[in-house]
C-alpha cells in the first residue's frame, strides 16, 4: 500500500521553497520527542513569496512587543519571532503591573494583536543563553532585537544583607503577581508586625499597598491565590518606607502616592520637620510639576492626620533623609533580621545642580522583622554580549548594540540590537517603552537604506529555530499554547469572581499549554 503523502510537503506552497536542506530539517523535526515543535512548524511554516525580513526580538514584555509591532508596520515582508523566557507573554504587565491596577494592564489588548499578527510568532519557554545561544538567533535572524528587560536586583553591599527576611521588592511582585519563578517564596506575613521597605519609589509604593490594604478589596483582582491566602493571615501592622533624600525628590508619582494615602483606616506617619524646605528644594518643586504635587499630597497627610490612638490601626511610615547602614541580627531568631541601621543624611549639591544624599556620622535603628529593597532592578548579560557591568545596560548607541562596553572603539554590531530597560536602565513607565521602540526601530531602517544591514542573504528565520530547539527538545510553547493557559485561568477566575487566577509553577503552565 502506497503511503500517504505528508499534507504539509504536498502543498504547492512549498513547491517552489523546497530543498534537500528544508527536507531533511523536516523530518529532524518531525522525528523531535517534542510535539509541539510540529504544531508550531505547521503554523508558522513560511510562504514562498520574496524573501523576508527575518526578525527575532527576545522579550515579550512592552519593549518587546512596541518594537515587533513596529517592525511589522515598517516592513510588510518582515516575519517577526518574539521569544520569551516564560512560557506567559507580556513581561511585566503581567508579573509587574499590582494587581489593583486593572486599569494599567488595558494595553495588553495592543499587545495581544501584535502576538497574533499574521506574520508574527510568539514562541515561549525559550531561553536565551541555554536554549539556544546569541551567536545562533544572529545566524538565524537579519535582525535580532533584544529586550528582555531586567530580572536581576542591584545590591547594597552592607553589612547582614544576607540575613533571612531580607528580599528585594521585585521578589515580592513576583510573588503576589503568580511569576513561576517565586512560586516557592515565602515571607511568612503571620510571624511578621513591622516591615521596612528601602525606596520610596512607585515600586516601594506597590509593595507597601499590597501589605496594608483590605484583603477584601484585592480578593477580587488578579492577585496569586497563595499571596492571599498569605495576607489574610499577615500579622503587619506597620510598614515603613525609608529613603536618602527628601520629600522634594521623591521617586514617586502623584498617582501611585494618592492610592496609598488613601487606604481606608490608614495611619500617616510623616514628621513635620522632614517637610521643612530649603531654597534649593524650592527650586526643585518650582520646575518639576510631578515632584511638587507628591510634596503637595505628603504635606495634605501630615495636615489631616487623625489624632487618635487606635492600637489596632494600620500604619504607613514615610522616613526621610536615612540611608541603610547595616542589618541587624536576631538575637531571639539567629540569623534573622532584626532591625535596620540607618545613617541620618543631609543633602549637598553636587556641582551639577542635583542634590546628593551625604552622611553625617548620626546613626539610629529602625526595629523590623522583613525588609524589602526596592533601590532599583538590575539587567543580566548572556555570553556573547557587550555588557556595561556598572551601569547594568548593554553599550548601544540609539539602540544599536556596540562591540565594545567601553566605548573607545566600539563599532556597532551587525544586524543586533536593543530595547528597553536593557537599551537604558529599569526607569521609565510601560509608555516609555513606545518611544525608545521607535528609536530602535528607526536605526534598523537606517542601517537597511544605507545598506549597512544586509538582507540579501538568506536567512532560516523561524523554521531553522524550530529546527534547532526541537534537536535539543526544548518544549516550546506557542501563542496556541498561551490561549489555552490564558483560557484556563479565566475559567478558574470565574470561580471566585476575579479576572482570572494565574498558573503559577512551571509545571502547571506546560502541562496547560500542552508543551
Amino acid at each position: 500500500m502506497a503511503r500517504k503523502p505528508n499534507f504539509i510537503l504536498a502543498h504547492p506552497a512549498f513547491s517552489r521553497v523546497r530543498t534537500p536542506h528544508f527536507d531533511a530539517m523536516f523530518r529532524v523535526i518531525r522525528r523531535s520527542r517534542c510535539g509541539s515543535i510540529n504544531r508550531i512548524f505547521r503554523q508558522y511554516s513560511d510562504s514562498p513569496s520574496a524573501e523576508p525580513l527575518r526578525v527575532c526580538v527576545v522579550g515579550s514584555g512592552p519593549a518587546g512587543c512596541y518594537a515587533a509591532e513596529k517592525m511589522l508596520k515598517r516592513y510588510e515582508t518582515a516575519r517577526v519571532d518574539v521569544i520569551d523566557r516564560l512560557a506567559t507573554p507580556f513581561g511585566l504587565v503581567r508579573s509587574g503591573v499590582a494587581p489593583d491596577h486593572p486599569e494599567t494592564k488595558i494595553v495588553l489588548n495592543q499587545f495581544t494583536r501584535v502576538c497574533r499578527h499574521e506574520r508574527c510568532s510568539f514562541l515561549g519557554n525559550i531561553s536565551l543563553g541555554s536554549s539556544v545561544s546569541l551567536p545562533e538567533l544572529q545566524d538565524l535572524y537579519h535582525v535580532v532585537i533584544l529586550a528582555y528587560g531586567a530580572e536581576s536586583d542591584r545590591a547594597l553591599g552592607i553589612q547582614g544583607e544576607d540575613l533571612a527576611g531580607i528580599y528585594s521588592a521585585r521578589e515580592f511582585v513576583w510573588w503576589y503577581n503568580g511569576h513561576p519563578d517565586c512560586s516557592d517564596f515565602n515571607p511568612d506575613l503571620k510571624d511578621i508586625e513591622i516591615v521596612v521597605i528601602l525606596g520610596q519609589g512607585n515600586v516601594a509604593l506597590d509593595a507597601a499597598r499590597i501589605l496594608l490594604r483590605p484583603t477584601e478589596e484585592l480578593s477580587c483582582t488578579d492577585i496569586a491565590n497563595h499571596a492571599i491566602v498569605s495576607l489574610r493571615e499577615s500579622s503587619v501592622r506597620k510598614v515603613k518606607m525609608a529613603g536618602r533624600r527628601g520629600p522634594a525628590q521623591a521617586a514617586c508619582t502623584a498617582k501611585e502616592l494618592r492610592e496609598v494615602l488613601g487606604i481606608n483606616d490608614l495611619r500617616i506617619n510623616i514628621k513635620e520637620s522632614d517637610l521643612v524646605t530649603t531654597p534649593a528644594d524650592e527650586e526643585v518643586l518650582k520646575n518639576d510639576r510631578i515632584r511638587r504635587r507628591v510634596y503637595e499630597l505628603l504635606s495634605k497627610a501630615v495636615a489631616s492626620k487623625s489624632s487618635g490612638d487606635n492600637s489596632s490601626q494600620r500604619e504607613l511610615e514615610f522616613i526621610f533623609f536615612r540611608k541603610p547602614n547595616m542589618f541587624l541580627d536576631s538575637n531571639d531568631r539567629p540569623g534573622h533580621v532584626s532591625a535596620v541601621q540607618f545613617e541620618k543624611t543631609a543633602l549637598r549639591d553636587d556641582g551639577s545642580g542635583k542634590q546628593m544624599a551625604i552622611g553625617t556620622g548620626e546613626f539610629e535603628d529602625t526595629e523590623c522583622q522583613m525588609v524589602l529593597k526596592s533601590i532599583g532592578y538590575k539587567s543580566i548579560s548572556v555570553k556573547g554580549l557587550p555588557f556595561d557591568h556598572r551601569a547594568g545596560v548593554v553599550p548601544n548607541t540609539r539602540g544599536r548594540v556596540l562591540s565594545d562596553a567601553s566605548g573607545n572603539s566600539a563599532v556597532p554590531v551587525e544586524g543586533l540590537y536593543v530595547c528597553g530597560w536593557l537599551k537604558r536602565g529599569p526607569t521609565g513607565i510601560i509608555a516609555t517603552n513606545l518611544y525608545c521602540a521607535e528609536e530602535t526601530v528607526s536605526s534598523i531602517s537606517e542601517d537597511i537604506d544605507r545598506g549597512v544591514l544586509a538582507r540579501s542573504s538568506q536567512k532560516p528565520g523561524t523554521a531553522g529555530l524550530l529546527e534547532l530547539l526541537g534537536s535539543r527538545d526544548v518544549r516550546v510553547v506557542p501563542y496556541s499554547g498561551w490561549e489555552k493557559i490564558d483560557a484556563e485561568e479565566k475559567r478558574l477566575g470565574a470561580l471566585q469572581n476575579k479576572p482570572r487566577e494565574k498558573l503559577t509553577t512551571w509545571n502547571e503552565l506546560l502541562r496547560v499549554a500542552g508543551a
